[in-house]
């Protein structure tokens, strides 16, 4: 007989998030995801930034894992493919995930699962949740995002209690989203998107917060500092390490970076204390 998802989420359990969040959809539905389980009476969660953790070091023992990324390229992003990857062996852990988009995706569900089937896990749940757009924006349409987000919050509220009501469910994997989940894990997809879409830094607008280079997740983003001061311009080191997660463009409080020769508008969904401590501004 088929277990049901509702054997798997228990209050008894912990709740382990790892997420990845660029501009902010991504941690918004999760915030509103462990809202919907406080009230149910799950009080036992936890938040973990990918790009701050070791997966070989995550603890299994009477968890519940849960993944929140966004779609990138049809997929999402390397850090994301190479943290599922490195996850230790499942012990038939159950697991769920949810991903933010602004259209469609293809290439991660399917893909993904078959990675955790394959390591030990019970996928109990996935779910992808149209967000507004937060890339190459050239105009900001506050009405329409405020009404995307608004159906987005709903849908992640109804995934949430189909999680806790044992109804949620993991679309099977086929053979076109493996293909497709290529894309998005191909470097030369990167390396096109970033000829096209390069970033500057504009050193007239920069006030060397250091806001750009916390925020990025691969280190690619340095300068130099005296008495923990930032006293040089920011550099991106490595331009072929970029992620294109958006992060230092959305968050600039000056604005000072751009992407060369194009007219784009920054957008972020949540806060910035709120992207960097999660586990604090959240929970």
């Amino acid at each position: 007989m088929k277990k049901n998802n509702k054997n798997y989420f228990s209050k008894e359990k912990i709740i382990s998030f790892y997420i990845f969040s660029g501009t902010g959809n991504t941690l918004l539905i999760v915030k509103n995801i462990i809202k919907i389980l406080k009230k149910n009476g799950f009080s036992k969660i936890e938040i973990h930034r990918i790009e701050k953790i070791r997966p070989e070091n995550i603890k299994l023992n009477n968890r519940i894992i849960g993944l929140a990324f966004p779609v990138a390229f049809q997929g999402t992003y390397p850090i994301i493919w190479n943290f599922v990857k490195s996850l230790p062996e499942g012990k038939n852990t159950p697991i769920f995930m949810v991903d933010t988009l602004d259209t469609f995706s293809g290439g991660v569900v399917g893909p993904i699962k078959k990675i955790l089937k394959k390591k030990g896990y019970i996928p109990i749940g996935a779910k992808e949740i149209k967000m507004p757009n937060n890339i190459l924006i050239k105009k900001l349409n506050n009405d329409k995002i405020s009404e995307k987000i608004k159906k987005g919050l709903k849908k992640s509220e109804k995934y949430a209690l189909n999680l806790i009501n044992g109804k949620s469910k993991w679309k099977r994997v086929i053979l076109i989203s493996s293909l497709i989940s290529l894309i998005s894990k191909a470097k030369v997809t990167y390396k096109l998107f970033r000829k096209y879409y390069k970033f500057e830094i504009i050193n007239d607008k920069c006030i060397k917060c250091g806001i750009c280079i916390r925020l990025c997740p691969v280190q690619n983003i340095t300068g130099e500092f005296r008495n923990n001061k930032l006293i040089s311009y920011p550099i991106y080191k490595t331009p072929s390490e970029c992620i294109s997660c958006q992060r230092c463009f959305s968050f600039c409080p000056e604005r000072a970076i751009i992407y060369k020769g194009k007219n784009f508008i920054p957008y972020h969904a949540v806060k910035l204390n709120e992207l960097e401590q999660p586990e604090k501004y959240i929970l």
